[in-house]
């Protein structure tokens, strides 16, 4: 049922991309003629290179029906094989360090790449849900994520030795270490691609120098160094809860400055991310390629924003999120109400916890997970992120973007998206926030101005296909340097 669901969803994105792809006013056509010309420059490029020949490479001028797989001098491979390492499956997708793992194979797949998973799990559920996703790979497996103490930690720190596994033995998941080789013994793979950090650095030995590249998404430094900064505004004491904070940014700075060193390329979701890790590390190979969006399922809303109501959402699983709503909550909302007495606050996503859950009343709506945010997207006036720590890129504010959503913002709560002040998005923090929340409720041409900028945003730079371009030439690029 879950394939038939899919590939309905599939075939009709596919209708819509084309619909899209026409452009039937005088810019589409222009911008498809441009497209041709540029086709047409690629093939000229691919006969250059490497004669033109059907499946010889991946490049769009040469591969045509790409049949076979093979490298032409431009140094793209069609039908690559590619096996992927990931610190948890591709599903659901609320949690959003898998949804990237999931958009990207279905890319990967329709440009005709062959894809093995290989992955750990932390949820009782998870085994169960491979339905969702597995009709995208021709191997899927999944493993038991390990336990990691604090000392399984320390003696990666004062013994080097140990860092870099050999034997499946001496790995944190031997388990993980024996599924690769058998992959290993089974396949040959054109390239590895891991993701996560600290889960998955440990297996390059196991890969027998494969080209490898690794996706921790973010710097866990970064995060927990923002975490540090929020906690000590909060208390003028070194409590321990502060102290064990500052042990776990030194423990995490100290494994960041080491743990990518052997890949050929690291790839983050952010500027902010890059420049923690070369900061640590500036020999480091870092790349960022920011998340899409699925521009379909996310497609601008056709309704009337009526209601006078401010949204977040987010899956408060995640520690950033909390914090973000209680503030809006309690200091945000009050202030706008004296100006915008009708104002509602909508708070949406999965597991709420107990003190956000309170807050609920006639003026605050907590849903819990909902089965689709995007009723709430289209309706609500404005998406306010009042994040004040967290790293990575941050999807619901691509997702609010994407539906023409107009947003108001932390500076913070937009690393790695290229909105603009004023024009794509209101950036703003403390009284700032709350004028520009006002501004948002009572000013329709505004919200349309928003709207209409941040939707072209994410079709210029935020698609999935566009990330996926983007890992494809990195692909090559690891190949070529064989």
């Amino acid at each position: 049922m879950h394939n038939t669901e899919a590939r309905r969803h599939r075939a009709e994105r596919q209708r819509w991309n084309a619909k899209a792809r026409r452009g039937k006013d005088a810019k589409g056509k222009k911008r498809n003629t441009e497209a041709r010309r540029h086709r047409g420059a690629e093939r000229e490029i691919s006969a250059v290179f490497c004669g033109g020949e059907r499946g010889v490479c991946g490049c769009p001028g040469c591969s045509g029906g790409a049949a076979d797989v093979g490298r032409g001098l431009c140094g793209i491979i069609a039908g690559m094989k590619i096996l992927l390492i990931s610190r948890c499956p591709p599903y659901p997708l609320h949690l959003g360090d898998r949804l990237i793992v999931y958009h990207l194979a279905e890319e990967l797949e329709a440009r005709r790449h062959h894809l093995d998973l290989l992955a750990f799990y932390d949820r009782p559920s998870d085994p169960a849900e491979t339905a969702r996703y597995d009709y995208r790979f021709e191997h899927v497996e999944l493993l038991p994520e390990p336990r990691r103490s604090p000392v399984d930690y320390l003696k990666r720190l004062a013994m080097p030795g140990p860092r870099w596994p050999r034997r499946a033995e001496q790995a944190w998941s031997p388990a993980m270490w024996r599924a690769i080789q058998a992959r290993l013994d089974t396949e040959r793979y054109d390239v590895v691609h891991l993701f996560g950090g600290v889960q998955v650095y440990e297996f390059y030995h196991a890969l027998r120098g494969l080209p490898a590249i690794i996706t921790p998404y973010e710097s866990y430094s970064l995060y927990l160094r923002r975490v540090v900064e929020v906690e000590r505004r909060g208390t003028a004491r070194r409590t321990p809860t502060v102290i064990q904070r500052q042990l776990q940014l030194q423990l995490a700075r100290r494994f960041e400055a080491w743990m990518f060193n052997p890949y050929r390329r690291v790839v983050v979701v952010s500027d902010r991310d890059r420049d923690e890790l070369l900061h640590l590390n500036p020999s480091l190979p870092v790349e960022v390629i920011p998340n899409g969006v699925d521009e379909y399922h996310f497609r601008r809303a056709r309704v009337n924003r009526k209601a006078r109501a401010l949204l977040f959402v987010g899956n408060y699983e995640y520690p950033p999120n909390v914090d973000a709503a209680l503030r809006l909550a309690r200091e945000i909302l009050p202030q706008v109400q004296k100006q915008v007495p009708d104002v509602k606050l909508w708070l949406v996503g999965n597991a709420p916890p107990p003190e956000l859950q309170a807050l609920a009343n006639e003026t605050i709506k907590v849903t819990g997970r909902v089965p689709d945010v995007r009723p709430y997207l289209a309706r609500a006036a404005a998406f306010v992120c009042p994040l004040r720590y967290g790293a990575g890129i941050k999807n619901k504010l691509l997702e609010a973007l994407a539906v023409g959503c107009p947003v108001a913002a932390t500076p913070l709560s937009v690393d790695g998206i290229a909105v603009r002040d004023g024009h794509s998005a209101l950036i703003a923090d403390g009284d700032a926030l709350i004028a520009a929340s006002v501004r948002l409720l009572t000013d329709r041409a505004l919200q349309q101005q928003l709207a209409d900028s941040g939707r072209a945003l994410i079709e210029t730079r935020y698609s999935w296909s566009r990330a996926a371009e983007m890992y494809e030439d990195l692909y090559g690029t690891v190949c070529r340097d064989l």
